[in-house]
């Protein structure tokens, strides 16, 4: 009888490398090192394209054509730039602009201050002062809004009427006025935000060396000399991240004038670029419009940030 050939180790593990290629195992993809890396980035990848790279691409072609609503276009080419340079649109960036020099003047220079007295040993209960100062920023600035609202209502009964009323001054209309107007976006913002810039500032206080102030103290630095020689420089990539944050949210700021003027903005008072935008998109229909708006903020935005981070050297390479 013919005895069966057998099979070499050569041809069994052939035979075992193709049966193993043919299994599929999920796990095998998320361990490989070649693909398994591509799978964790797809989601924040798939978000990017989706909601920020796509709708700024149809953001920046929108804002070259005339729109009634999202059905019919028509291009228009630099018209709807052409139109910005109106009345409204000039008392939009100055409003923006003279509200993000106010919190401007009041982040960069309140919370590092604040920050040192809620850090120094010599305060009681530090930690419950920094809980009050941090929890304004949890609150949502629409609740926030109608409580300063009424606070600033022009009756006689509001909180800062009955303050003036104790200095023998008069109501005042807050909502009315350019000035008080201002005031009122102003207040409402640094009590909402001056507690969170404090605690980062907080944080980069606390990752300063205690050997560089004691060296200072055997100097015979005081405590004024010690904030300014060595605390602001060390502080400075806390302040530049404070004032990017700070330029960002001044110019996009809506919410501070729509809890104040919900239905108009008598004389322009209150009117911002992004309620400017709100205005022209969705009010009136004029979406090509808005869409310009949009793309000429995020020019004013980004020029204010360059210049900022060239002035405070950002750019510059640090010698070793």
């Amino acid at each position: 009888m013919r005895q069966p050939q057998t099979l070499s180790c050569e041809v069994v593990n052939k035979v075992q490398t193709k049966k193993a290629r043919g299994s599929w195992n999920p796990k095998k993809l998320l361990y490989s090192k070649k693909l398994a890396p591509y799978l964790f980035v797809a989601p924040f990848v798939a978000s990017f394209l989706i909601f920020f790279l796509y709708p700024s691409v149809e953001t920046v072609r929108m804002s070259f054509m005339h729109m009634e609503g999202f059905g019919k276009e028509t291009f228009v080419g630099l018209d709807n730039y052409a139109r910005l340079f109106n009345y409204h649109f000039g008392n939009a960036v100055l409003t923006n602009t003279v509200y993000t020099l106010c919190i401007l003047a009041i982040m960069m220079t309140v919370p590092p201050v604040l920050a040192v007295v809620v850090n120094s040993k010599l305060l009681k209960l530090r930690n419950v002062f920094r809980a009050a100062f941090f929890i304004p920023s949890l609150v949502s600035a629409l609740i926030a809004g109608i409580a300063f609202r009424l606070m600033f209502s022009d009756m006689d009964s509001g909180l800062f009427n009955r303050i003036l009323h104790l200095f023998g001054k008069e109501s005042v209309a807050w909502n009315m006025g350019y000035g008080t107007g201002i005031l009122m976006m102003v207040v409402l913002d640094v009590w909402k935000s001056l507690g969170i810039n404090m605690v980062y500032c907080l944080s980069a206080l606390q990752s300063i060396p205690s050997d560089i102030y004691e060296s200072a103290e055997i100097d015979g630095a005081n405590a004024f000399r010690k904030f300014w020689y060595i605390t602001v420089p060390m502080l400075k990539p806390t302040l530049v991240y404070i004032f990017t944050l700070t330029v960002i949210a001044g110019y996009r700021m809506f919410t501070e004038s729509y809890v104040y003027w919900v239905d108009t903005t008598p004389g322009d008072i209150g009117l911002t670029i992004v309620r400017y935008l709100y205005q022209m998109s969705f009010q009136r229909n004029d979406i090509g419009f808005g869409c310009a708006i949009g793309i000429v903020l995020l020019a004013i935005i980004m020029l204010i940030n360059l210049i900022q981070l060239r002035g405070f050297g950002m750019f510059r390479k640090e010698n070793d």
